[in-house]
């Protein structure tokens, strides 16, 4: 995950957890005990602004940001099936990238409902509007 390394690079000494896959979130709907855990998922990239969300094993709540690169065979789970479980579990960003296509389309949660962004290409500079000062160049992840 070499193109990753400007992310990583921002995240650095800032109060915020970024974790790569394999990373298990899970999901609770009803409480934080193992036994109500509805789902647990491996994003490709999240990133945890409460410290509170994570003990010993993993993650234990929704993370703010998820990014989810997509390749050949899982684009179904990942644009259907995530799709659903993060906009239920209130994760505040979900980024889908498309590195074949160069593309990234970032779903922002607002009143409990995904609205997507325009599509954006390499080139672009996208910005995160729940994490305050985070950029993304797609020019510098799509090289790599």
């Amino acid at each position: 995950m070499e193109a990753w390394t400007s992310v990583l690079n921002f995240f650095e000494g800032k109060p915020y957890q970024v974790f790569q896959a394999p990373f298990d979130v899970r999901l609770p709907v009803k409480s934080k005990k193992n036994k109500d855990i509805d789902f647990v998922i491996q994003p490709d990239l999240c990133v945890i602004c409460d410290e509170s969300k994570l003990d010993e094993a993993s993650s234990i709540g929704t993370p703010d940001l998820v990014v989810e690169i997509l390749s050949t065979g899982n684009n179904r789970k990942e644009l259907k099936v995530k799709y659903k479980i993060y906009e239920e579990s209130g994760v505040k960003e979900y980024w889908v990238i498309h590195p074949n296509e160069q593309t990234l389309q970032i779903y922002t949660l607002k009143e409990g409902h995904y609205h997507p962004s325009r599509l954006f290409v390499s080139g672009d500079v996208v910005h995160s509007s729940c994490i305050a000062g985070f950029s993304l160049n797609l020019e510098e992840i799509f090289e790599g």
